[in-house]
């Protein structure tokens, strides 16, 4: 199966201020996120941010929300977006949700394990989820496979979503995003 930008959503799971700097590779993590965001609005994917508690823990990175000035917030006490009840109905209504965030085995794993469940095909982009500590990401990885998540990079989901070369939006996003040093 591939991810089809048609009936697809960002999900960019509580990449808040607070707690960025606790995880590994921060910046990294971050610019990479930034660049599948960016990615998703030229090519028309919608975005979701999610905040975990964000008035004890900051709201969403400004330079995220600067990619995606659109994109919904929602906010949440859970760890999962699903058990929060708070993804917009625009998300729900689609099948497909491409998962991005942290941390890789609390927030993003219970989040895919109950989209999985709602029937979603899910993709988690391994180069764009980050944790504490690399043996919680590398499991949180690994458990949603298992459970029938599917593990994707960045670059796949910009050749998911652009299917076909040799046009304008190829060559446009081809040298935005493939040309030069990226994160």
């Amino acid at each position: 199966m591939l991810i089809d930008k048609d009936v697809a959503t960002l999900l960019v799971v509580d990449i808040q201020d607070k707690l960025l700097p606790a995880v590994l590779d921060a910046d990294g993590m971050l610019a990479r996120c930034e660049w599948l965001v960016r990615m998703a609005v030229d090519v028309g994917l919608p975005v979701v941010f999610s905040e975990q508690y964000p008035q004890g823990l900051g709201g969403t990175v400004p330079s995220l929300l600067e990619a995606a000035p659109q994109a919904a917030i929602v906010e949440k006490l859970h760890f999962s977006c699903v058990a929060g009840q708070c993804l917009p109905d625009s998300l729900m209504m689609r099948r497909q949700v491409v998962v991005c965030g942290m941390e890789t085995h609390v927030c993003v794993l219970q989040t895919v394990m109950e989209l999985l469940a709602e029937g979603k095909q899910v993709f988690v982009v391994a180069d764009a989820v980050s944790s504490r500590g690399e043996t919680n990401r590398d499991y949180g990885l690994q458990r949603m496979r298992d459970a029938g998540a599917v593990l994707v990079t960045r670059e796949m989901v910009l050749f998911e979503c652009l299917r076909v070369s040799g046009n304008d939006l190829f060559r446009r996003m081809s040298k935005r995003y493939l040309v030069g040093e990226q994160p």
